[in-house]
């Protein structure tokens, strides 16, 4: 069964996974404490990726593929041919800068899918990114929610933007739709629907 909702004509439909996510390697990543605890947070632009991580990621020699920004910065050109077939998109963490992804390319509608990854859902970063993809820097194509996606979110990150939506493993795509008509006239303005609602009534 499929965990993965896209949306197509602005209706929600569960469907199958046409790409492949590439996984770092695992590493040891020394605790942040604070206060004698563990700090889970990433700063943003933190660098958290080594590269022997990077050195060592196993990309699949064919089909469609979702690479982590950090490793398709170190072999872009490696993966240049099948980039311009259209069969290489992006994820990058919610602490990830976007300047760090813009910077890969000249016009970043060649990626067919750019994908944000929440590690651990701690703070609305995800919003951010996905907004500034569609707004500041004009990202017109898929983009998606990937890792810890609950049905609750999902009705606002469509309202930043985001297009398809991979569910957390232990959760149920078709039982998540629904999130999606949570609110039937939303009263603020965002990237699916700039006008505020009372710029999109007539009172008179």
């Amino acid at each position: 069964m499929s965990n993965l909702i896209q949306l197509k004509n602005d209706t929600a439909i569960v469907v199958e996974d046409q790409w492949h996510y590439v996984e770092l390697p695992a590493s040891e990543v020394a605790e942040r404490v604070q206060a004698g605890k563990v700090v889970l947070f990433k700063l943003t632009g933190e660098n958290t990726v080594t590269e022997a991580q990077i050195a060592t990621t196993v990309i699949p020699a064919i089909g469609k593929v979702i690479v982590p920004l950090s490793v398709y910065a170190a072999k872009k050109y490696v993966l240049a041919d099948r980039m311009d077939a259209g069969a290489v998109g992006i994820w990058l963490n919610t602490h990830e800068t976007l300047e760090s992804l813009i910077a890969q390319f000249d016009d970043i509608n060649k990626l067919p899918i750019i994908a944000i990854r929440v590690e651990r859902f701690a703070d609305g970063r995800i919003f951010s990114l996905g907004t500034l993809l569609r707004t500041r820097y004009g990202y017109k194509n898929e983009l998606r929610a990937i890792g810890d996606v609950l049905r609750d979110q999902l009705f606002f990150l469509k309202r930043s933007g985001f297009t398809s939506f991979l569910i957390r493993a232990d959760r149920s795509a078709d039982e998540a739709l629904a999130s999606l008509k949570d609110f039937t006239a939303p009263y603020q303005g965002a990237v699916d629907e700039p006008k505020p609602v009372f710029q999109r009534y007539n009172r008179a």
